[in-house]
C-alpha cells in the first residue's frame, strides 16, 4: 500500500454541552487536520493523490464551513443568539469534540472521493483525535 498525508490548518470555537470542565465555556483552538488516503496502486503520474488537489477539494469544504467559524451541538442555547447576531455557527448533532471534528472531516473526505483511511485533528500541539477506517 501507498501512504501520504496532507496536514490542512484551520481555527475554530466550540463549547461542549453537559461537560463538567473548562471546554463548556465558549473558546478557540488552531486545528491542524492531518488527512491520511491510501491506495494499492499509484496513479499514471505515480501519485496516491496529487497534494494540491486534496488541499483544493477539502480546503473548500474546511475554509467555508469550520474555519473562523463557532462550531456548536444544534441545540446548544448559544445558536440563537449567534444568529441573531449575525454570526451563524456550524451546527452538529453531538458535541463538537475533536473526536466528531475529525470524523465529519473524514466523511467530506470520503464524499469528494478521496481514498481517505484516517484523520487526525490536532486540536492542541500534544493532543489530538484520530477517526479512521474500520479495520474489521
Amino acid at each position: 500500500m501507498f501512504t501520504i498525508v496532507k496536514k490542512l490548518y484551520f481555527c475554530y470555537g466550540h463549547r461542549l454541552m453537559d461537560y463538567d470542565g473548562p471546554c463548556a465555556h465558549p473558546h478557540g483552538h488552531n486545528a491542524v487536520a492531518e488527512i491520511e488516503m491510501s491506495r494499492a496502486s499509484l496513479d499514471e503520474v505515480g501519485m496516491v493523490v496529487d497534494f494540491g488537489e486534496v488541499a483544493e477539494v477539502l480546503s473548500e469544504f474546511i475554509d467555508k464551513q469550520l474555519d473562523h467559524q463557532m462550531l456548536l451541538r444544534k441545540d446548544d442555547p448559544l445558536v440563537d443568539a449567534l444568529t441573531g447576531a449575525g454570526e451563524p455557527p456550524f451546527l452538529m448533532d453531538g458535541n463538537p469534540t475533536a473526536e466528531n471534528i475529525a470524523k465529519l472531516i473524514f466523511e467530506e473526505a470520503g464524499r469528494l472521493k478521496l481514498p481517505v483511511i484516517s484523520v487526525r485533528l490536532w486540536e492542541t500541539p500534544d493532543a489530538y483525535a484520530e477517526y479512521r477506517v474500520d479495520e474489521d
